[in-house]
This record gives structure tokens, C-alpha cells and sequence, in this order.
């Protein structure tokens, strides 16, 4: 009988999935809760995994397993105004 084992790269990928799944899914509870002190609690824990969610996607990107390219600073600062533009319409 053959044994495979996950490697590190393959467990961090899965958590991260999982991570990305469950932030997914509190938001759209928190979204379609009709009680305010449920969508709270449910808003805690959305908060908590976005957090959770960050450590595995920084522990990924510090060993490697998740390369992100840097970021010309006229594209931040085209980005930085974009959405700034959004939240003041608010």
C-alpha cells in the first residue's frame, strides 16, 4: 500500500483555501442575519478569520509558497485614489 504525505506547501495551500471559504461564508451570514446581536457575533468571527486568514497567507509568502511581485508606487497611489474616491461617496 502506497502512503502520500501532504507537503508543507500543500498543507499551507489547504488552509489557506479553507481560510478563504469560511471568511466567504461569515460574510454572506453576516450579510442575511436578520438579528443585530447575531450578525455581531457572526461579524466577530468573520474579523477573527480574516486575521487567521493573513498569518497563513504571510507564513505562505515568507517561505515562498505564495510570491507576490512588488508594486510600482504609481500603481498604489493610482489604486490608493481609486478607493479612496469610493469611500467618500459614502
Amino acid at each position: 500500500m502506497q502512503q502520500s504525505f501532504y507537503t508543507e506547501k500543500e498543507m499551507f495551500a489547504d488552509a489557506l483555501t479553507a481560510e478563504k471559504t469560511a471568511t466567504t461564508l461569515y460574510n454572506t451570514f453576516s450579510n442575511e442575519c436578520v438579528h443585530e446581536n447575531v450578525r455581531d457575533a457572526i461579524l466577530g468571527c468573520l474579523e477573527k478569520e480574516h486575521e487567521i486568514q493573513n498569518e497563513v497567507f504571510s507564513m505562505m509568502h515568507d517561505r515562498g509558497y505564495y510570491p507576490t511581485p512588488s508594486a510600482e508606487m504609481q500603481k498604489v497611489d493610482e489604486a490608493r485614489q481609486r478607493f479612496g474616491q469610493c469611500m467618500e461617496s459614502f
